[in-house]
């Protein structure tokens, strides 16, 4: 695209066979003394282009050329990559350096009017500014029509300009023909889709369909596509449906990769919301379970495994519970993963749940003491499971001091102290009194809480003993930071 500076023009990216004459008499226009192409913005018009260290000293080294580019325009030879030739003229200077090539100099003019361009106007001209903002918000889609046949046809003008900024409006459906995959991606063209889809007819539907179910996959990973996809599943039939269910599972690792993205999980989410049939399922369940443990442990791709849980039923989803209790240590100890594992116990029934919490209490121990398993642990506590807390309790026993010591498997110990029976929580409230530096947990940043929750909880003879074991440390843990906020305790009352 043209840019200038220092009274220059360049040019840059376009194709070869777009640097012909016919793109110059018609399509470009000027702005402050700089030609632009008319699908340019105005902030691509008035770019400084950057000086690189390549550019120097009047020359540019161009990139695999073992010479310099020496005011090719005034020799008369060819640029390097022969993207033009003009005639030769004694005040104009040039550069080329890959895809591109800059003109500049007092003999600027001189190509401008031989080109047939109207630059006339001068850069201090601060009116001009205001007429160009005016142009560039007006909607002309005639603009895309005079480029597709430079680019052979609608699809290579797509591949082509994908960088060109769309009018912000669009009249009619009809004005947009053949470019509705360009505009699809565009803000304000994808909003005027949407729109249709709400206001116009079936047939604009369709229309629209037919011109974007070669894109959707790229559509739904698109920042402005992946709305447009969204509502067309909302409003699209269900043969239209199976049509992108078919393009999304087309390659293998395909709906993953999408459902990966942020863009594309949430039209993953929106297909699983909207799935009809039995072979829309089975395609979805899949197209998405060998990817299973790269989803559920994601950023954007737990969420397509939660909309699975809350949208599928408790068949169709065993092959996330079998899966989940196969990894459940490698689940449970991600970011991530812990909070979805949590909604797989919640969403399965029968089997499928027995077999998740058997897998998570068995390892509970080394759970416990993790940064997210002991999330884990503690909602398997609060299930109140006979077989999973007995599981979980016989690994826990002989090791609750050191687990009160510790930051994540101190608050396991407390959920024990909240949730256990009378029987197991004296057991372990004694273990805690039995051991000989029970002043060291006093005075710990971590047990002190333990200690606390069990004066809240502990009655009787039990909240006797335990009181009486802090009194007899009071004038050893009593300039403890820690210790202090148990001593305050009001608790401490027999």
């Amino acid at each position: 695209m043209p840019l200038s500076f220092n009274g220059g023009m360049a040019f840059s990216g376009l194709p070869h066979n777009l640097l012909g004459p016919q793109m110059y008499p018609q399509g470009m226009s000027c702005w402050n003394g700089t030609m632009r192409s008319p699908w340019q913005n105005k902030d691509q018009a008035c770019n400084v282009l950057n000086l690189s260290p390549s550019l120097s000293n009047g020359e540019l080294i161009v990139r695999g050329s073992p010479r310099p580019v020496r005011n090719m325009l005034n020799q008369g030879m060819p640029l390097s990559n022969g993207l033009a030739r003009p005639r030769a003229h004694s005040n104009v200077g040039a550069f080329s350096n890959e895809d591109s090539f800059i003109i500049q100099g007092d003999g600027l003019n001189y190509v401008m009017i031989n080109k047939g361009l109207d630059c006339s106007r001068g850069l201090n001209k601060a009116k001009d500014i205001g007429a160009s903002k005016h142009r560039e918000g007006r909607s002309q889609l005639d603009n895309w029509s005079q480029f597709a046949p430079a680019c052979g046809n609608s699809k290579n003008a797509a591949k082509l300009c994908t960088s060109f900024s769309l009018p912000p409006k669009y009249n009619s459906l009809a004005e947009a023909r053949e470019y509705i995959y360009l505009i699809a991606k565009d803000q304000h063209g994808c909003r005027f889709l949407q729109r249709l889809f709400d206001e116009g007819t079936r047939e604009d539907v369709e229309m629209i369909f037919k011109e974007i179910i070669d894109h959707v996959v790229e559509l739904m990973m698109n920042p402005f596509g992946n709305y447009l996809m969204q509502k067309l599943l909302e409003v699209c039939n269900e043969q239209q449906r199976m049509q992108i269910l078919l393009m999304a599972t087309e390659e293998p690792g395909q709906l993953v990769r999408i459902s990966l993205n942020t863009h594309g999980t949430r039209v993953v989410q929106k297909l699983i919301e909207t799935l009809k049939t039995r072979q829309q399922i089975s395609l979805v369940v899949s197209a998405l379970e060998p990817g299973f443990l790269s989803l559920i442990k994601d950023l954007n791709g737990n969420h397509v495994v939660q909309r699975c849980l809350q949208c599928l039923s408790c068949e169709d989803n065993k092959f996330i519970f079998i899966a989940a209790a196969k990894y459940c240590v490698d689940i449970a100890t991600h970011q991530h993963g812990c909070c979805v594992l949590q909604r797989c116990i919640s969403h399965s029934t029968g089997e499928y749940r027995d077999n998740l919490v058997e897998e998570i209490s068995s390892n509970g121990l080394l759970l416990a003491q993790d940064a997210y398993g002991n999330y884990v642990v503690q909602f398997i506590l609060e299930l109140k499971i006979p077989s999973a807390t007995s599981t979980l309790i016989s690994q826990f026993e002989g090791n609750y001091v050191h687990l009160s010591s510790q930051k994540f498997s101190s608050h396991v110990v407390e959920k024990c102290l909240m949730v256990l029976n009378d029987e197991s929580r004296s057991k372990l409230i004694h273990e805690l009194l039995s051991t000989a530096h029970f002043e060291r947990l006093l005075q710990d940043p971590h047990a002190n809480y333990v200690v606390q929750t069990a004066l809240r909880v502990s009655e009787g003879s039990l909240h006797n003993s335990l009181v009486e074991a802090i009194e007899s440390h009071k004038a050893i843990s009593r300039n403890s930071p820690y210790s202090k906020r148990i001593l305050s305790q009001k608790l401490l009352k027999k």
